[in-house]
C-alpha cells in the first residue's frame, strides 16, 4: 500500500503477476488504470482490511474489504474512488515473492 499511497506504478506493479487476471482485468489493464487515476489526483489513499485468508493448494485465497480515495488534481477536492467490501483476490509465490495472481476461473 505505501507504494500505491505514493502513486508508484512500477512499485504497485512489482507485486502483481505478470500472468494476473481476474475475469477482463490483465497486469496490462491495470497498469493502464493505474496512470488514469495517478494522472486524475495529485493524492491517493488506500485503506485495506484483511478479512479472511485460506491457503488452497499453492494459493492464497484474500478477501479484503476497503477503500480509495483521491483528491482531483484541478479542484483540490478529495473524493471516494472505489469501495468493496470482502472481496476475493488470490495470490501465489513467484520468485520468493507472493503476488497477486486473479481469480482466473
Amino acid at each position: 500500500m505505501r507504494s500505491f499511497d505514493a502513486m508508484d506504478s512500477a512499485g504497485v506493479l512489482a507485486h502483481v503477476s505478470d500472468q494476473y487476471r481476474t475475469s477482463p482485468l490483465t497486469k496490462p489493464l491495470l497498469a493502464e488504470q493505474l496512470r488514469a487515476l495517478f494522472a486524475l489526483h495529485d493524492q491517493v489513499r488506500a485503506r485495506v482490511r484483511i478479512d479472511e485468508v485460506r491457503l488452497v493448494g499453492e494459493h492464497a485465497w484474500i478477501y479484503s474489504t476497503g477503500t480509495v480515495t483521491g483528491r482531483l488534481r484541478w479542484t483540490g477536492r478529495s473524493i471516494p474512488v472505489l469501495a468493496w467490501e470482502h472481496e476475493l483476490e488470490v495470490a501465489r509465490r513467484e520468485g520468493g515473492r507472493w503476488r497477486l495472481f486473479g481469480y482466473q476461473q
